[in-house]
């Protein structure tokens, strides 16, 4: 090929390798902007109003037992279908069942450019159970433990399930992250009403074979046959003994972490 046709060839070639790398930059940055998890919706049946939300209630420490709530009036609990149910009744062991999720969710960056949606991965993959009492006109949870496998967190991306089975989480060598509660949890007749009720769950979470002791923010309510409860907790990566992924300097992820849940339990 002569020069004079060799030097515009050369120019289309850069162009077009130039339109494609801005192509998987953008793909890259924009990314796929996947929900946070949230309750599902109630399953009460259309005319029955659900009452509006409670005040929160938290867990209690190991050492100091239940937190207490400002007592609201109430006619009872319900299953939000509108069928009152005594407390006793919803006393019990609870197991975790299908629907419910745990995930991660993070922002990477190209070049040190910070992606414009979070990179989330999750799995179903999840164990565990809860023992409620009753107690009174209340019910308390007086133990709960769960368990996730995280060699089964899967993204939109292939490859990066497969990096963090060796940089970052290390699945390989870390397979499971875990929750304990540390302390009872009160939940007054009034937050069994169908109704929506902030929660804080202190207590135990291992993650890359470090156990520290956290408070994670959420969500709980009793939907149908189902008790149903959402969370996340930031942290940064240090906090569990992680470093953040980063492959060749290019493809980085930013210091802190979210942990996302959503456990939906039927009673055992």
């Amino acid at each position: 090929m002569s020069r004079s046709r060799l030097l515009p060839a050369i120019a289309v070639v850069a162009l077009l390798a130039g339109i494609g790398g801005l192509i998987v930059v953008r793909a890259f940055l924009v990314g796929d902007e996947v929900p946070n998890l949230t309750l599902a919706s109630p399953t009460a049946p259309a005319g029955h109003a659900l009452p509006a939300e409670t005040p929160a209630f938290s867990s209690g420490t190991a050492s100091t037992g239940a937190a207490s709530m400002d007592p609201v009036s109430s006619t009872g609990p319900s299953d939000g279908t509108g069928t009152f149910i005594a407390p006793v009744d919803v006393a019990g062991n609870w197991a975790v069942a299908d629907g419910s999720l745990v995930g991660y969710r993070v922002r990477e960056k190209l070049g040190g450019v910070s992606a414009l949606t979070d990179a989330v991965g999750r799995t179903g993959a999840i164990s565990g159970s809860a023992t409620l009492e009753a107690s009174g006109q209340a019910v308390r949870v007086t133990a709960a433990a769960f368990e996730a496998d995280l060699t089964q967190l899967a993204s939109n991306d292939e490859r990066r399930d497969n990096r963090i089975r060796s940089i970052g989480l290390e699945s390989n060598l870390f397979p499971t992250a875990s929750f304990v509660l540390g302390g009872a949890l009160e939940v007054p007749a009034s937050a069994l009403t169908g109704a929506t009720v902030e929660v804080t769950l202190a207590g135990q979470l291992t993650i890359h074979g470090v156990t520290k002791r956290v408070s994670i923010p959420g969500q709980a309510r009793l939907n149908g046959t189902r008790i149903e409860v959402v969370g996340a907790l930031t942290f940064p990566f240090s906090d569990f003994g992680m470093t953040p992924p980063d492959i060749a300097g290019f493809v980085q992820v930013e210091d802190d972490a979210t942990l996302e849940l959503l456990l939906s339990m039927a009673k055992a």
